[in-house]
This record gives C-alpha cells, sequence and structure tokens, in this order.
C-alpha cells in the first residue's frame, strides 16, 4: 500500500532551492596589497526545478515536449471558382458548393445587408403571359418578387430565375426585388423595364419597310421625269437647228 507524501511548504522549498542550488565561492585576490573577493556568477541547479516540480506533482516529469507542431497544409494550388452562374434556374446555392468542395464564391453581402437589386435580362411572351428573366445579384436571398404595375407582387423562390407574371399592358413598368431578412432591394433601371409587346415592333419595322419602299418609289418617278425633261430639250434644240439650217 503506498504511503502519502505531503508536499513541503514553499517557504522551504524555496530556502533549499536558494541553498542547494546556487553555487558561489570566494577566491583571494591581491591588488595593490589589499584583498578582495571575487564571486563568481550564479548557476541555477537542477535541484531547484526538481524540488519545485515536487511542490505540485509528484509525477512531473522535467523532459519539455519538444514535438515540433503538425505542418501547415500547403498552399501550392489556388482553389477554383464554383460552378455557379447567376443566370441559371434552379441551381445549388454558392455557398453549398463552398463547403463541399472547398471552390471560391464571388464576393457576397451578408444576411443582415439589404441585396443588391437582380439584372432584368428580358421579357417574352410565351403562350398567354409574359415571362420575366431575370440574374441573381451578389447578396443573400431569400425569395424574390416580380411587381406588375400597381399589382401586388408575384413571389418566387430563392432558386428561381424567370417567371411567368400573365398578361402585361402596353408600357406598364415591370420590376423585378431581391428579398432577405434585411430588407429588399431598390428598384433601378437595371431591374426595371416597360413592357413592349411583340406585335407593336413586328408592325413598326413593317410601316418602316412600307414607308422606305415609298421613298424608294418616289425618288425613281423623279429623276425617269428629270431624264424625259432633258430627253424633250435635245430633241427640241435638234429641230430648231435643222429648221435653220433650211431656211
Amino acid at each position: 500500500m503506498s504511503t502519502h507524501r505531503d508536499p513541503p511548504p514553499p517557504l522551504i522549498i524555496l530556502t533549499l532551492a536558494l541553498l542547494n542550488g546556487y553555487s558561489s565561492f570566494a577566491a583571494p585576490s591581491d591588488v595593490s596589497g589589499t584583498n578582495h573577493t571575487a564571486t563568481l556568477p550564479l548557476r541555477p541547479h537542477r535541484r531547484m526545478y526538481e524540488m519545485l516540480a515536487l511542490s505540485t506533482n509528484d509525477d512531473y516529469d522535467l523532459n519539455w515536449d519538444t514535438t515540433p507542431p503538425p505542418p501547415t497544409p500547403s498552399r501550392g494550388t489556388n482553389p477554383q471558382s464554383c460552378d455557379y452562374n447567376p443566370c441559371r434556374e434552379l441551381q445549388t446555392p454558392c455557398a453549398q458548393l463552398a463547403a463541399s468542395s472547398g471552390c471560391l464564391c464571388p464576393g457576397v453581402s451578408g444576411p443582415h445587408v439589404a441585396p443588391e437589386p437582380p439584372d432584368l435580362k428580358r421579357l417574352s411572351m410565351e403562350g398567354p403571359g409574359v415571362v420575366v428573366q431575370w440574374c441573381a445579384p451578389s447578396s443573400v436571398v431569400t425569395h424574390y418578387e416580380v411587381v406588375v404595375g400597381t399589382l401586388e407582387p408575384l413571389v418566387f423562390g430563392e432558386d428561381k430565375r424567370s417567371g411567368v407574371v400573365g398578361k402585361v399592358g402596353q408600357g406598364v413598368e415591370v420590376c423585378v426585388v431581391a428579398v432577405n431578412d434585411a430588407g429588399v432591394s431598390e428598384r433601378q433601371r437595371r431591374s426595371c423595364t416597360m413592357y413592349q409587346p411583340p406585335g407593336d415592333s413586328s408592325l413598326a419595322l413593317k410601316a418602316g419597310l412600307i414607308g422606305g419602299a415609298l421613298g424608294l418609289l418616289l425618288l425613281l418617278s423623279l429623276a425617269v421625269l428629270l431624264w424625259r425633261h432633258r430627253t424633250q430639250r435635245k430633241a427640241d434644240a435638234r429641230i430648231t437647228q435643222a429648221t435653220e439650217e433650211t431656211l
């Protein structure tokens, strides 16, 4: 059965350390007929560390751990950008791609900052309604809202990049806004546009073509009239000259 050993009081340990841990001696020296005592530098003794260790832990290991730290991972290869397209629909969020593969995402503002405006790409007529297409901003987005004129906004998920809004009148403003817990994006020129039906653009094109054809026809008519006028003048001149010669 092991016996318990009480650690010595700190004052006794310090005294023993001073008495046993340092060595000094005096050496006589004759300089100018007088005796001086020269004290050599004091050197700490290993026994001091051992006694101090006994006051706290009998099993203290005097051999310090000299194991080198683990090597730092090499950074020779630069991470690649994530395969993330802000205009692609139904894709994995870039944050999840970065967490799974270690790729780099473009700069994104945090969830406590109102999102930047999305980019409205185009409005197109497909079937009975108008399809709105947009690209995501560099922000945290919880959902999107498409506002048509003064109507109530239509809500679309964070992974959506297009949506059908039904019939839209000519000249009505269509806007896409991004929303998160901090607020709503501002309406700017890049996120809003006026809707122009496809039929109106084709009608304008036809009117332009017809106007151009009429103008060309008018120019040709003027050229023909001018040519006939010059031809008639030359004929009259020849007749007059022949009459004068006969006389």
